[in-house]
């Protein structure tokens, strides 16, 4: 559901939705989400100052609250 969640946010905001991958790795009391975007989208992703990335993170973290999980999102190359 969160992987599905920053899929739906990321592809949004980036001029190539195709190239979006978010992989998880998850353990039983939390996720990592890896996302990778082309290189010309990352600063759209990331936005000033990382305003755009914290409010990724702020929305899936709200929603992983329901899960009872921790979640982390990385914005990878």
């Amino acid at each position: 559901m969160l992987k599905k969640l920053v899929e739906v946010l990321v592809r949004n905001l980036v001029d190539a939705p195709e190239q979006v991958q978010v992989n998880a790795v998850e353990t039983p009391r939390s996720v990592a989400l890896e996302v990778r975007v082309a290189s010309p989208d990352m600063g759209k992703v990331i936005g000033r100052q990382g305003r755009v990335a914290k409010a990724v993170r702020s929305v899936v973290k709200a929603a992983a609250v329901k899960d009872g999980r921790r979640v982390t999102v990385e914005f990878l190359p």
